[in-house]
C-alpha cells in the first residue's frame, strides 16, 4: 500500500501542523517541500523547514528555488519596495498576497508525488480564518485537485488534503500543542528574520491563535 505523502512545509505554524497530522494521525511517511521564492523572510523560513523536516523524520526533503516570484513582484512578501501592512486584516485581498502561490506550489507538489510514488499531498491552507488569499479557498483546492489527476498518469491518483481548512488559529494551536508539535520552531513574521515583527497580518493571526488558546507564544517577538 502507498502510504507517502508530499507535505509543503513553509516553516510556519500552519503547515507545520499539517505535517504532523499526516505523519501521526494519517501514519504517512513524509516527503518535506519546501520552496525558496524570494520572500523577505527566506532564509529563517528556510531554518524552521530544516528543523521541521527533522523532527518529523521525513524520509526525503526538497527545498526548491523559485527565483522567479521576485521577477513577477506584485507582493510585499517578493517586492521589498512594497511595505508590509500593519493595520490589521481587511475584507479586501491583501497586498502580501502573492500571485497564485499556492496553485504554483501545488503543481510542483504534484509533480514530485508523480514521481516518488506519494499518493497524497498535504497543505496547510485555512480558508476561515486566513488573510483572504484566494488560493487558500477550498473550492480551488478541489479544482486543482480534479486537474492534477487529469495531468497525471492513471496509476498517480492523488488526493489533496487540507486537514485545517476549516479551524481558526486557536484550534490550530491547540490542537498542534494536542500532537506536540515544536511551534518554537516555527517561523510565521512576514518581515523578520531576527524577531518577529508582532504586526503584520500573519504575526496578528498567530498571536490571537495563542492568545485564544490561553498559552504562550514562544518565539521571540520585536
Amino acid at each position: 500500500m502507498v502510504n507517502k505523502a508530499v507535505c509543503i512545509i513553509s516553516g510556519g505554524m500552519d503547515s507545520t501542523l499539517c505535517g504532523y497530522i499526516a505523519k501521526y494521525e494519517d501514519q504517512k511517511d513524509i516527503i518535506a517541500l519546501h520552496f525558496n521564492y524570494g520572500q523577505r523572510t527566506q532564509d529563517r523560513e528556510l531554518k524552521a523547514f530544516q528543523e521541521i523536516a527533522k523532527s518529523l523524520n521525513a524520509i526525503k526533503s526538497y527545498s526548491i528555488d523559485l527565483d522567479f516570484f521576485t521577477a513577477i513582484g506584485g507582493s510585499a512578501l517578493t517586492d521589498t519596495r512594497i511595505d508590509v501592512p500593519k493595520e490589521g486584516i481587511s475584507d479586501d485581498i491583501p497586498i502580501t498576497y502573492v500571485p497564485f502561490r499556492n496553485g504554483i506550489f501545488l503543481s510542483i507538489a504534484t509533480a514530485i508525488a508523480e514521481k516518488e510514488g506519494a499518493n497524497s499531498i498535504y497543505i496547510g491552507v485555512v480558508e476561515e480564518d486566513s488573510s483572504g488569499y484566494p488560493d487558500c479557498r477550498e473550492r480551488f483546492i478541489d479544482a486543482f485537485e480534479k486537474a492534477a489527476n487529469l495531468g497525471t498518469k492513471p496509476s498517480t491518483n492523488l488526493q489533496i488534503v487540507t486537514p485545517l481548512i476549516e479551524l481558526k488559529k486557536e484550534d490550530i494551536v491547540q490542537k498542534a500543542l494536542a500532537l506536540n508539535v515544536p511551534l518554537e520552531l516555527t517561523w510565521s513574521c512576514y518581515e523578520r528574520e531576527d524577531v518577529a515583527c508582532g504586526k503584520c497580518d500573519s504575526c496578528r493571526l498567530r498571536l490571537k491563535g495563542f492568545e485564544k488558546a490561553g498559552v504562550k507564544d514562544q518565539i521571540p517577538y520585536l
